[in-house]
């Protein structure tokens, strides 16, 4: 299970770090903010009906459970997260975004020590998040964007951290219930239920989605895929059998793989905030999570 369970967090990891190149570089190609993570989310939602319908050959599970964690995912982990990820993607490096989405494990951990019995704040986690903290600090007091424009990091951190603490709220109500739903169907769920809240959105600030290019449309397939479908889909599969703070680790290496797929395919710059920065946010993240453990077998 040990290694089951670190084969999902790198996959997961890779997934959602490169997910803000493809973003950056789905703006280059025209795609507007909102019909991207519509678009994106309704991709999501065919992959998981495939999944769910086609190869495991079976119903949604419709329990009040399912449909209400499913629903709270939808809106907190899927809808308004994505809108507000993505508009902060217009005014930041892929980098920058990716570095202040690694405290989503220490605001999960201080949500889960007043929510979930058995996930108490420890004296180590207390620390990695003063740490942590302090990071994020240094990263918007340096005005550092990230792009060689300069960028407006304020506005960024601002829509990224809403995010932040949104995702973390809906990953500790789902793990309250994390073993009377099936994963599967609450993945579905919630890309249902974001789509429905990105079109209000979309349909209120941009209209109807237009045509797309064919660099555009692979650009939008890999982020219905890689990172939406399936580093949700693992997530809550671990949600089962790991902590709701050890089950968004992923964070830890988000930006790592933010930092490197930004610079090396977006030629965005790495300035001395981001760097000291984001030392300082993966220093007490890691610290954070001092003391977790893997479970051997499920």
């Amino acid at each position: 299970m040990r290694r089951r369970i670190w084969i999902a967090i790198l996959i997961s990891s890779l997934g959602w770090g490169t997910g803000g190149v493809a973003t950056r570089a789905a703006f280059d190609q025209a795609v507007p903010p909102y019909a991207l993570v519509f678009l994106r989310t309704v991709i999501a939602v065919v992959v998981a009906a495939v999944v769910i319908l086609g190869l495991r050959r079976r119903r949604v599970s419709m329990d009040s459970v399912t449909l209400r964690v499913g629903a709270v995912a939808g809106v907190a982990n899927i809808g308004l997260p994505l809108i507000f990820f993505t508009l902060a993607y217009q005014h930041a490096s892929a980098g920058f975004v990716g570095l202040l989405t690694a405290l989503i494990p220490v605001v999960t951990a201080v949500m889960a020590h007043f929510w979930l019995p058995d996930e108490s704040l420890s004296v180590s986690r207390i620390i990695g998040l003063l740490i942590a903290l302090g990071g994020v600090a240094v990263l918007l007091l340096s005005g550092d964007s990230g792009l060689a424009e300069g960028g407006r990091p304020l506005l960024a951190a601002a829509l990224t951290l809403v995010g932040v603490v949104l995702v973390s709220a809906a990953g500790v109500y789902a793990k309250r219930y994390a073993d009377r739903y099936e994963p599967l169907d609450v993945t579905g769920l919630q890309f249902v239920v974001g789509a429905v809240v990105i079109a209000i959105g979309m349909g209120a600030l941009e209209g109807a989605p237009g045509g797309q290019t064919v660099s555009a449309w692979w650009l939008l397939l890999y982020l219905g895929l890689m990172s939406t479908f399936i580093p949700f889909a693992l997530y809550y599969w671990m949600l089962r059998f790991v902590s709701a703070t050890y089950a968004v680790i992923p964070g830890y290496l988000i930006p790592f793989f933010a930092v490197l797929s930004g610079v090396l395919l977006l030629d965005e710059r790495v300035g001395v905030g981001i760097v000291v920065g984001g030392v300082l946010i993966l220093i007490g993240v890691i610290i954070t999570e001092r003391g977790e453990t893997v479970p051997e077998a499920a």
